[in-house]
């Protein structure tokens, strides 16, 4: 009785996924907005070849010099914190 119970929740279970697996929207052709202009205008606004490139170094700009930046803050950072002295030798 009990595995019979166990199996049934578990079709029902699967069931309830599957029903609100069906009924999700359609998301495929819902790409719009910023991502359309980029990639049909990428070309002829920066002269890139590669549309990630040009999302990168022109779109984007500021962005990527604000992250290098703190990365690069990061970095000195921990070197600074990891960095031992050499000892002076008395004598």
């Amino acid at each position: 009785m009990k595995k019979q119970l166990t199996i049934l929740l578990f079709v029902g279970l699967w069931l309830v996924l599957m029903g609100l697996a069906l009924s999700l929207p359609n998301i495929a052709g819902a790409q719009v907005g910023p991502a359309d202009y980029v990639i049909e205008n990428a070309l002829t606004d920066t002269g890139a070849f590669n549309v990630i490139a040009s999302v990168i170094t022109d779109y984007r700009a500021f962005d990527t010099l604000g992250e290098t930046l703190i990365l690069f803050v990061s970095i000195v950072c921990v070197l600074s914190i990891l960095h031992r002295p050499k000892e002076e030798s008395r004598g």
